[in-house]
């Protein structure tokens, strides 16, 4: 096994995903579907994409809904539509230090992180590519003269609703040279470029390969030969050429969500090998599953859901809960009937929380055994603009992600319970 394959994927990198009108998705998705330069966009197995929109006239439904999640719009070109971080003169700014800051500039030509350093230019980089869809957060790439992608200086917090330092950057300087591989890209994109028969390193990125996006195909396979047979073949209703993963065993299932939510892994594979319906392990190992530690609550979703009670003693997967299709977001009452078709009077599994007035069990199962908690790997500094932030009194914010280790915490259970009251009194 070549060496270079065993690289540590670094879950660190990006906050993660929104929704646009169904309008300008049916273009972006067209634009996807083929290169003018290079053909069909093809996988590393030589399978070819049909792009989302080739779905519309079957399952117009489903795209509809799918084009509004998280997922879809995990990464897209630079744009004025996708870079939701503020250019005004007032909010366009980012302060290391008294000397040193990072300028957001639009420009006729594009948009561009500018370094300045004692008020002079020390370095320019253009938004080439947006990560995340803004639901929590986003950082931005773009190509060096080598061909590579890096990671720009600063990104975009939701939290904050302003640019904060870049996960795996230094607050206290600028730099310019954290490098994304295909790795990166696996989990936010549906192809790069790479693929089983890739070069090793996986680091140059072919733009004309590129799908945006966790869409349709990434679950369900490059779609093309299902898209050509069906339409010369509309009487048969058995799909053909396309992985349905409601059917795969369930730790198939598992593994599909697993391949982006379960932290850290080496990689013994090119980055992009791993279908719907593969094996992980034999793509990536170790680093899956619980361990010995509770896993940390950025990208190890999958780590924290085997460790719970309510997986170990039930048949239950991610999609038990999560409707992929659908966007499901800050919903607890929703996601609470799901917890309450298990654990319910029947079952004689209910609640034993005692009576408290405004507390309607029903509608809040998640605040109390699925809290937001602080995470190890994502620090927020600032806003950039801040005097504290010079003064050296602005402090890094853990970045909160709701953990999926379904459990029993009563910290978190005591904070809920007084937002109840105080919404009583």
């Amino acid at each position: 096994m070549p060496t270079s394959f065993r690289k540590i994927r670094n879950t660190q990198t990006i906050p993660a995903a929104l929704m646009i009108a169904v309008f300008f998705c049916a273009n972006m998705c067209s634009s996807r579907q083929e290169s003018d330069e290079s053909g069909p966009i093809k996988d590393g197995y030589g399978k070819a994409f049909a792009g989302s929109a080739a779905c519309i006239s079957c399952h117009a439904d489903l795209y509809k809904s799918h084009i509004q999640t998280a997922h879809y719009r995990d990464s897209r070109p630079a744009s004025a539509a996708t870079i939701k971080g503020s250019f005004d003169s007032r909010r366009n700014r980012y302060l290391f230090s008294s000397s040193t800051e990072v300028v957001m500039e639009q420009k006729d030509t594009g948009f561009f992180q500018t370094a300045l350093v004692n008020g002079k230019k020390f370095r320019s980089e253009r938004f080439e590519i947006v990560i995340g869809s803004g639901r929590k957060g986003q950082t931005y790439l773009y190509y060096g003269d080598d061909g590579k992608l890096y990671q720009l200086p600063i990104s975009y917090s939701t939290t904050t609703d302003g640019w904060c330092n870049s996960p795996g950057y230094y607050p206290d300087s600028i730099r310019f040279n954290r490098q994304v591989t295909a790795y990166c890209l696996e989990c936010h994109a549906t192809n790069a470029g790479s693929g089983p028969d890739a070069v090793y390193d996986q680091e140059i990125i072919d733009k004309s390969q590129i799908l945006y996006g966790i869409d349709c195909e990434r679950c369900h396979g490059p779609a093309a030969q299902h898209v050509n047979y069906q339409t010369a073949h509309p009487g048969d209703r058995h799909a053909r050429y396309i992985i349905n993963p409601a059917l795969l065993p369930r730790q198939r299932r598992l593994d599909a969500c697993a391949l982006c939510h379960s932290g850290l892994g080496v990689a013994l594979k090119p980055a992009f090998s791993f279908r719907a319906g593969d094996t992980l392990r034999n793509y990536y190992q170790p680093g899956l599953g619980k361990g010995t530690a509770v896993p940390e609550v950025h990208g190890n979703q999958y780590g924290l859901l085997l460790s719970s009670r309510c997986f170990i003693r039930s048949q239950i997967d991610c999609s038990s809960c999560h409707h992929v299709h659908a966007r499901e977001v800050n919903d607890p009452k929703l996601f609470s009937q799901r917890c309450i078709a298990c654990h319910n009077e029947a079952a004689h599994n209910t609640c034993t929380m005692h009576p408290t007035p405004g507390l309607v069990l029903s509608d809040n199962c998640i605040d109390c055994h699925m809290p937001a908690l602080a995470s190890q790997k994502i620090a927020i500094q600032g806003s950039g603009m801040s005097k504290e932030l010079l003064s050296g009194a602005s402090k890094a914010t853990p970045a909160l992600v709701r953990t999926h280790r379904i459990a029993i915490y009563p910290e978190s259970t005591l904070q809920y319970l007084e937002k109840i009251k105080a919404k009583k009194s």
